[in-house]
């Protein structure tokens, strides 16, 4: 009995056929948003750079993939969307930082980002109110079941989340913190 628990726990030692996770990463954000980062407008002075992401461990079945920012601290009863990006081919697995400028050079052809709750397209950094506290910024990559998902750049935050979810089979996500 005594080799059976000692072969079992050297298989799980071993980590035979253990599954790696859909997982996302940054070399830009490291927990805390910086100036970079930072949205350039109402009354945030930062340079509204989008951070460098990678993923990796796709699920089978990837078609196509998606980005989004939101802040659920956000005091507006719904949270706020910073950056909205999809129609990413399926064959990405990294975007550049800078990739959510408003003019989209350093997305693929055919990647799509539609407006955000500054009510402006493309990236759209931390700036929450003065004195509000630290809020979080929930950096999310979903993996989809489908090419396209149907959508135009003046696609609203909320038909681009609900139809994110009908379509996503996993996501990975990274956080940030920013106050001011």
């Amino acid at each position: 009995m005594k080799k059976i628990f000692l072969f079992l726990g050297l298989l799980a030692g071993l980590n035979i056929g253990a599954a790696q996770t859909f997982t996302l990463q940054s070399k830009d954000v490291g927990g805390q948003a910086t100036l970079k980062e930072v949205f350039s407008g109402f009354g945030c002075t930062g340079e509204n750079v989008s951070p460098q992401l990678s993923w990796e461990n796709s699920p089978a079945g990837t078609k196509s993939y998606a980005v989004t920012m939101y802040d659920p601290d956000a005091p507006t009863g719904s949270g706020w969307w910073h950056w909205l990006l999809f129609d990413l081919p399926a064959d990405l697995s990294e975007l550049q930082s800078g990739a959510g400028h408003t003019d989209g050079q350093l997305l693929p052809a055919g990647a799509i980002q539609s407006r955000t709750d500054y009510g402006s397209v493309g990236y759209g950094g931390p700036c929450p109110p003065e004195g509000h506290g630290f809020h979080t910024y929930i950096i999310t990559v979903y993996a989809l079941k489908v090419d396209r998902l149907g959508l135009d750049a003046q696609a609203t935050p909320a038909v681009v989340g609900y139809t994110l979810n009908a379509n996503t089979i996993e996501k990975a996500s990274i956080v940030m913190y920013y106050q001011r």
